[in-house]
């Protein structure tokens, strides 16, 4: 009897716990649930401040925010890049003046890609559909009265285009020749370009209506813009491969600028019919900094007079002379040969210049239906910097095709 009651006893006791377990796994999930459900509440609290935020900040008579804040978009990218460096040459052997530049087109760089985002804060991915075309990295951020920029572009290229304008000083007669060729080796070039702008009639214009489609220009409207641009670019044909350009071009074999530009400009809004929104922006820049730094070899060839005979003889290294004393010899008594050719760095030289005039150039068009939309968009930009040696005009331009829905 003593056993039977210790093993009823043990099966109450085993019933009890089980009991007490599933209670305790019936709280914890109650509890979780209600956890979850208290994110959730957060979460839509959140998004309702951001969106009555949105709502509040612009006049919806001129521009409308939909109820439907995320958008997924498809995008197709080209984006363009065109690099003129000129020199101006003074050759005493000929008597002449040459004015040349040598132009640097990489292929039109073509993407495909998605954008995913909130509002007008997202993320970006595309895929080059272009070989040889560099690299190229862009963000944007756009708000009622704000918007932000950020481009990144690096390539090299072999293929140049070469100009040049030769005058006789004695006579001033002038031969114009124009010509294709490859460069001895690759010259790289990367720019990096941040913009940022401020619209003062944000409540009734909208660049982000033509441009990211967050919200939908109902009315035309216009609004003056302020903006501030940073700017940074190089040039390098370092590779002694290059030197002659590097002989000809004064010894400079790079070139870096930083450049921060102010800028006011104005911008419109155009709708001619429900859902279609047509814009232009066009905003001048001066640069308020302005420094160029170029890179420079000096060699132990030179522009200077030919000598009628030759007697430089043999090359030293170590006292940088020729066999006759000289420093250097005339480049044209090379004759293509130039096998003791030497060069070495010598100091930078920095130049600090302002109000050069920049061009920040826009045009976008837009078309919104149901909770779709398609849109084309274009920017144009054009920087430039010099010393007293050489010039550089940067060419930047991109535009692309997009496809959106709203969920």
């Amino acid at each position: 009897m003593n056993m039977v009651r210790i093993i009823i006893i043990c099966c109450l006791l085993c019933s009890l716990n089980a009991a007490a377990q599933g209670q305790q796994e019936t709280t914890d999930s109650v509890s979780t649930q209600k956890s979850e459900s208290g994110l959730m509440v957060r979460l839509r609290q959140l998004q309702q401040y951001l969106d009555n935020k949105a709502k509040a900040a612009v006049d919806p008579q001129y521009i409308e925010v939909p109820d439907k804040p995320w958008r997924v978009i498809l995008r197709y990218k080209e984006n363009a890049v065109d690099v003129d460096y000129s020199q101006s040459v003074d050759i005493p052997a000929t008597n002449e003046h040459s004015d040349w530049h040598l132009c640097f087109e990489p292929p039109v760089a073509s993407s495909v890609g998605f954008w995913v985002g909130y509002r007008g804060t997202g993320f970006a991915y595309s895929k080059s559909l272009t070989k040889n075309a560099g690299r190229y990295y862009s963000f944007s951020s756009t708000g009622a009265k704000y918007g932000f920029n950020f481009r990144l572009r690096r390539f090299n290229t072999q293929d140049a285009k070469f100009s040049s304008t030769d005058r006789d000083i004695e006579t001033g007669t002038e031969e114009r020749s124009d010509a294709d060729f490859t460069m001895p080796s690759p010259v790289w070039i990367r720019s990096v370009y941040i913009n940022g702008y401020y619209v003062f009639n944000g409540r009734r214009y909208s660049q982000a209506a033509a441009y990211n489609q967050s919200v939908i220009q109902r009315r035309s409207a216009g609004s003056l813009l302020v903006g501030a641009t940073w700017y940074q670019s190089s040039f390098d044909y370092a590779d002694i491969q290059n030197a002659v350009f590097m002989i000809v071009g004064h010894g400079v074999y790079r070139a870096k600028v930083h450049q921060a530009n102010l800028g006011v400009g104005y911008g419109y809004n155009w709708v001619p019919l429900r859902g279609l929104t047509v814009n232009v922006m066009a905003m001048p820049t001066v640069s308020v900094y302005n420094r160029v730094k170029a890179y420079k070899y000096d060699t132990n060839y030179d522009l200077s007079a030919v000598t009628p005979v030759d007697d430089y003889g043999d090359w030293n290294p170590e006292t940088r002379t020729w066999a006759n004393g000289k420093s250097h010899k005339p480049l044209l008594m090379a004759n293509g040969v130039m096998s003791q050719f030497d060069y070495w760095d010598i100091e930078p030289e920095v130049d600090h210049s302002m109000f050069r005039l920049n061009l920040d150039l826009r045009l976008g068009i837009a078309y919104n239906w149901s909770n779709f939309f398609i849109g084309a968009q274009a920017q144009y930009n054009n920087f430039n910097y010099k010393n007293d040696e050489c010039k550089i005009n940067i060419y930047d331009a991109y535009a692309h095709l997009s496809f959106g829905v709203r969920l």
